[in-house]
């Protein structure tokens, strides 16, 4: 495993345990534990994302991973019936989770900048347009 793969994991796992015990805000936004199960291991993997509201629903941004995008999108593409999202105080609950595109997309985009700008300034930074996903209980 390289050095910068062992970190992200190490990061995740500890903002998960903190969002499991002291709740799920950090830096101004939602957070929530993505559950998918990883498209070449088969194994789990557990990926703390801010989140969004769209009505019942909530939003996530692809916007980690440089240039590409970042594996739990990919996984989440790759096992779509395996994905679950976990709030602090509750057990992972299955999502379907569809990729928006479209008008859709621009939509819950201009929501989604106006609540947190910083996203604007990261998709600026990036040559790939962030995908967006919603999480829709199951």
């Amino acid at each position: 495993m390289s050095l910068s793969l062992w970190f992200q994991r190490t990061t995740n796992a500890r903002t998960a345990t903190r969002i499991r015990r002291k709740g799920g805000a950090m830096m101004g936004m939602e957070m929530l534990i993505l559950h998918t199960v990883g498209r070449r291991s088969g194994e789990p993997r557990e990926t703390p994302l801010s989140w969004f509201a769209d009505g019942a629903d909530r939003l996530v941004v692809a916007s980690g991973g440089g240039d590409r995008n970042p594996d739990w999108y990919a996984n989440l593409r790759a096992n779509p019936a395996r994905v679950a999202i976990e709030l602090h105080g509750s057990s992972p609950t299955p999502v379907t989770a569809t990729p928006l595109d479209g008008a859709e997309r621009e939509q819950a985009w201009a929501r989604i900048v106006e609540a947190q700008p910083r996203y604007a300034k990261y998709q600026k930074k990036s040559d790939r347009e962030y995908p967006l996903v919603r999480l829709a209980a199951r």
